[in-house]
């Protein structure tokens, strides 16, 4: 099957280059008005672009800074907002994302580099294990990359492009940068799935209207694998109208790490899709009511499993589900929204007959001389199941700015979310005594927040 791919794949390859001369390069997309769509950038325009004397763009220059307050209501002793892969920190201004980058496209080239610093790097970054693997490799030679990319564009049907690097993540309907997402944070659903990817891909638009791509990936938001072979991804995008987006992605691949199997290598298999609609039902930029009115709902659904000895994992008992619905009504010519958001899902896993952790879900700090209850509720075999709701308003006095109010409400159906007595010690610091008397992190079922924000893209 390899060799057929790779075949197939030259194949496409000098097809493409002999057509080069002959045929008039076409735009996937053209004229498609998409900067309202949850997860795109809303930019029409970028200023730091450099062209040729043609007016062809060699080169077009990115920023981007991202800063919020967080107030929690729990008040964590800690100053820490956990559950979140968007927010980390309560009471406390934050820069979350400050990011700078080249982007090209001239004479298709493909070429793409993005920098990135802030605080959303510890959360999400910093987790990835796959480093830990070998020699040669660690987290700081790659973090601070948030994307970067290198291929050619052949000018088959709407376009083909072949590229390998560092990635966004295609799985999930909202985006890594948070001014592209109607919400601040983001849906459980979407803060549980990756964010980066490092592989190779061929997305292929054999339309104006319809793109797909296909992808061989190191893992499931890992820089490194954990096994012997990638995991492989899909995901098509199909545009019928500028007002309308259909979406259906899928991931396959061994991404747990287990140390107690020859060479750490994993067999558990996981499997994951989700599809997700946009779509726009109102439309009258120039009005100073209501100028604007779309909605998103995003499904999800992803299992594990394993039959090796030691590691027993069965689909049906390592699975979640979950949606996340979306309705979101701009005002005085898109310069302010209002967006309404609800999302629930399930995670649950049994690894030989034992309810252990959520296989996707973040895993609440378990500092402390006892166990807390989230430990006592997964012992006695409660499942997780989540339900978020956010409010947030919007003023976007231009393209460029974005400030932000969101309140959020979040239930879970064990204790889940820190509490006052935060998550690191009865001291707050993570270096700090326990005290004399036995402590563990204070986790409670719900969750109150307020949070504030403003970003900048050029």
């Amino acid at each position: 099957m390899k060799a057929i791919s790779t075949v197939v794949l030259l194949f496409i390859t000098v097809m493409a280059v002999q057509a080069q001369d002959t045929i008039t390069k076409k735009v996937p997309f053209d004229g498609m008005d998409l900067t309202w769509i949850n997860g795109q950038n809303r930019q029409k325009n970028f200023p730091l672009t450099l062209k040729d004397k043609d007016g062809e763009t060699i080169l077009t220059g990115v920023t981007y800074l991202d800063a919020y307050y967080n107030y929690n209501f729990a008040n964590p002793t800690d100053n820490t907002q956990t559950i979140s892969s968007t927010i980390g920190r309560h009471n406390e201004f934050t820069l979350n994302l400050a990011s700078i980058g080249l982007e090209t496209n001239y004479k298709n080239i493909i070429g793409r580099v993005w920098l990135q610093y802030g605080q959303m790097g510890s959360i999400v970054n910093d987790l990835d294990g796959s480093v830990n693997r070998g020699r040669n490799t660690s987290i700081y030679n790659l973090k601070y990359i948030r994307e970067a990319a290198a291929g050619y564009h052949f000018n088959t049907w709407y376009g083909i492009n072949v590229e390998m690097g560092i990635f966004m993540s295609y799985i999930g309907l909202e985006s890594y940068v948070t001014q592209e997402n109607w919400s601040y944070q983001r849906s459980m659903l979407c803060d549980f799935t990756p964010f980066y990817f490092t592989g190779a891909r061929v997305q292929v638009h054999p339309s104006k209207n319809l793109r797909t791509e296909l992808w061989l990936l190191n893992g499931w938001q890992s820089y490194n694998s954990f096994s012997k072979g990638p995991g492989l991804g899909s995901s098509t995008y199909y545009r019928p109208s500028e007002n309308l987006q259909l979406v259906a992605n899928f991931y396959l691949g061994r991404d747990t790490q287990n140390p107690d199997t020859e060479g750490n290598q994993s067999e558990r298999v996981r499997f994951h899709h989700d599809n997700s609609i946009v779509g726009r039902y109102y439309k009258n930029p120039e009005s100073k009511g209501i100028s604007q009115a779309a909605f998103s709902l995003n499904s999800h659904y992803g299992f594990q499993s394993n039959d090796q000895e030691g590691d027993i994992v069965k689909a049906k008992d390592n699975f979640m589900i979950g949606t996340s619905l979306a309705n979101r009504v701009w005002f005085n010519k898109n310069k302010m929204a209002v967006t309404l958001r609800a999302d629930y899902m399930t995670n649950q896993s049994v690894v030989n007959g034992v309810n252990v952790s959520p296989y996707l879900a973040f895993t609440p700090a378990t500092t402390g001389d006892v166990p807390n209850n989230y430990d006592s509720a997964i012992a006695n075999g409660d499942k997780l199941k989540i339900f978020q709701f956010t409010t947030t308003f919007d003023i976007m006095p231009s393209d460029f700015v974005t400030f932000r109010l969101e309140y959020g409400y979040r239930n879970a159906s064990v204790p889940y979310f820190t509490g006052s007595g935060g998550t690191t010690s009865a001291s707050g610091w993570t270096n700090g005594p326990t005290g004399t008397t036995p402590w563990a992190a204070d986790l409670k079922k719900s969750e109150n927040r307020i949070t504030l924000a403003v970003n900048f893209r050029l």
